[in-house]
């Protein structure tokens, strides 16, 4: 199987959220990589500066709105190779969370909802605060301020889940979410203000987006609903036709006993019953379900 197929197949699946979002990350990435290549070789390189501003976010309000698809596109768009490892490494273990307990719709839109996050904290902070505004026309790429929503969504859903860190040993996950966002706080004095103040962004979205989830609002509703719409408008599902010849099914009761079959929903836990497991591992974390609250918050992770 070719690597575009595989590509593709990993696009197909429904249940496939954080591969997708990674693969989404590392084809940008590779296709930049690729061109600059291309134009270097070709003597072209002045054309490349041109091509990533289609991707990155400007602190320019007049590149903006010429622009207004890289308040999304920047969170994708990496340079470095390190800059991309390190993010692509914590979407991976900090989403493969978030997506256990809260299921792939709510683990995109908390990437999707970090990523306008930060872009709206970076614009307001160099167009507003008067230390900034000198660096007004600065640009920003890279995932972090996404990946940081992430990271304090699930130091904020589950604060006492343990990670083992390589060298030191058993972390919960609210220690790492803390010194995610001093580690960002320090660096608003460094040389990428910009940048740290989106991780900000993302960090203060992670957080509501959880609360908000636990209240039983859920934020990422309208998120959920446009890629609803994108997946119906390119799918190639026919539309069925009736015929007026075409022979009229038995009906079935809702309650009959000889279907083997129960309605696809009738094993789906209710949102309230979701909402409550999520308070109770809140407190008293994971280990503190019982086996059935296990097997629903399992079955509300399917939807």
């Amino acid at each position: 199987m070719s690597i575009v197929q595989d590509i593709r197949t990993a696009f197909s699946r429904r249940d496939n959220a954080l591969i997708q979002l990674i693969l989404l990350n590392v084809l940008v990435f590779a296709g930049l990589i690729v061109l600059r290549a291309i134009l270097t070789i070709s003597s072209a390189s002045g054309y490349y500066p041109p091509v990533l501003r289609q991707f990155e976010l400007s602190s320019a309000l007049p590149v903006l709105l010429r622009h207004p698809w890289t308040v999304l596109t920047y969170a994708f768009t990496h340079e470095g190779f390190f800059h991309i490892l390190f993010n692509l490494l914590n979407l991976y273990w900090f989403g493969q969370l978030v997506r256990e307990y809260l299921g792939d719709r709510r683990l995109v839109s908390i990437y999707i909802l970090g990523a306008l996050a930060g872009a709206t904290v970076f614009l307001l902070s160099y167009n507003l605060v008067p230390v900034f505004q000198p660096a007004v026309g600065s640009p920003m790429i890279g995932a972090s301020a996404a990946v940081t929503a992430i990271i304090v969504a699930g130091a904020t859903l589950l604060p006492d889940y343990t990670f083992m860190l390589i060298l030191i040993g058993p972390v919960k996950i609210k220690w790492i979410a803390a010194v995610v966002v001093l580690i960002s706080l320090a660096g608003v004095n460094g040389g990428n203000p910009g940048g740290e103040i989106a991780h900000l962004g993302g960090a203060l979205l992670g957080f509501v987006f959880i609360k908000q989830l636990q209240a039983g609002r859920d934020l990422g509703r309208p998120i959920q609903a446009v890629g609803n719409w994108f997946s119906n408008l390119f799918s190639s599902r026919p539309a069925m036709r009736v015929s007026s010849t075409s022979r009229r099914p038995e009906p079935v009761a809702a309650t009959s006993s000889s279907s083997g079959k129960k309605p696809a929903m009738a094993n789906q836990p209710l949102q309230d019953e979701i909402d409550n497991i999520l308070d109770k591992i809140s407190r008293s974390g994971y280990e503190s379900l019982s086996k059935e609250e296990k097997q629903k918050l399992f079955r509300a992770s399917q939807q």
